[in-house]
């Protein structure tokens, strides 16, 4: 069925809002088309195609010039001239094996919302996901002591878990699954309680503080992480940030903490943010060849930053990782069965 004027106009705000937070532009201009959105949704089809007639959408709250031309164009049936624009130049060319684990994954284990220090709902993150061909998402919002990033404390935790129950009755068969990142503490233990650990489906541990830690209290730390039974995932692991000021990596025994990995069963997240890319490429060669898993994630804040995984997936097939190591090339009940098995075992 061919979409209505309105509805191809709301795509277009959408798709637009997408590729410019995928290309990580400022907040400001997402916000925009994502506010003429809204606007358009609210509107009834004769009344909007009234004020384009009359040249008045800028009449409207949220509708500046660029946003009413792109309304305009597209209730005519065309492409919005900055969609075309924005369409022929992203993207960048992957090899033949960067491709093969892109097309491999089914999911993506580190997700954000609203919730926390995400931009978007819910819901928005799920369809957007399942929009680009994902079967599942986890949804990992931070722990109640990174209060910068409004970390769910457990009352709040409990509550995303009955909202997200919710959501999967309609969102069928695509699944939310349930999860948090939880803050690793400075002597090892998770920033959560060990209770609604146990009943999440997946747990990504990353340390988020006391980031220049010597080096043995700072392996210690992390091995005692990955050898908790509720930990699935280590999260950008070294913590570095590789852009404007940046932040260097912190200072920890590799193999000791990638052996303990492997030991327990725990997936070496790859951070396709394009600010971390973390663990950086030689850590991530040494993780493979001590017999870890990997997990290719986004870390996404927002749904135009839910395609990063190419970022990811170009690294890890320039170290060697083949998709049969890859947890989130597993099936809905795939990274279930992998998350019990290897959390029973430790138990």
């Amino acid at each position: 069925m061919t979409a209505s004027p309105r509805r191809a106009a709301v795509d277009a705000l959408k798709r637009i809002a997408f590729l410019l937070e995928r290309a990580r532009e400022p907040t400001y201009r997402v916000r925009a088309f994502r506010r003429a959105a809204a606007t358009v949704e609210r509107l009834d089809e004769p009344e909007l195609q009234r004020l384009v007639d009359q040249q008045r959408l800028e009449s409207l709250p949220g509708i500046g010039k660029v946003t009413a031309l792109t309304i305009a164009e597209a209730m005519r049936g065309e492409v919005p001239t900055y969609l075309r624009r924005l369409e022929a130049t992203e993207g960048h060319e992957l090899d033949a094996d960067a491709v093969a684990l892109r097309e491999a994954l089914r999911g993506d284990c580190h997700v954000h919302s609203d919730w926390s220090d995400g931009g978007s709902p819910i819901r928005e993150m799920a369809e957007t996901a399942r929009g680009l061909g994902h079967d599942y998402i986890v949804l990992t919002d931070h722990s109640p002591r990174l209060t910068v990033a409004r970390g769910l404390s457990p009352d709040r935790l409990r509550e995303q878990l009955s909202v997200v129950r919710e959501l999967n009755a309609e969102l069928a068969p695509f699944r939310i699954l349930t999860g948090i990142e939880v803050d690793i503490l400075v002597n090892g233990s998770l920033d959560q309680e060990p209770e609604l650990l146990a009943q999440l489906d997946v747990v990504v541990a990353s340390v988020h503080s006391e980031l220049r830690m010597p080096r043995a209290p700072m392996t210690q730390r992390m091995v005692a992480a990955v050898s908790n039974p509720d930990v699935d995932i280590l999260g950008h692991c070294t913590g570095r940030i590789v852009v404007g000021r940046g932040r260097p990596e912190s200072e920890f025994d590799a193999d000791a903490v990638f052996s303990a990995c492997a030991r327990h069963g725990v997936a070496v997240e790859v951070n396709s943010r394009p600010e971390r890319l973390d663990p950086p490429k030689r850590l991530l060669r040494r993780a493979i060849e001590l017999g870890c898993m990997v997990a290719i994630d986004t870390d996404a804040h927002a749904p135009g930053q839910l395609e990063w995984q190419v970022n990811g997936c170009d690294r890890s097939a320039r170290c060697g990782v083949s998709p049969d190591i890859v947890v989130n090339a597993r099936t809905v009940d795939g990274i279930l069965e992998w998350a019990r098995r290897h959390a029973s075992t430790r138990a």
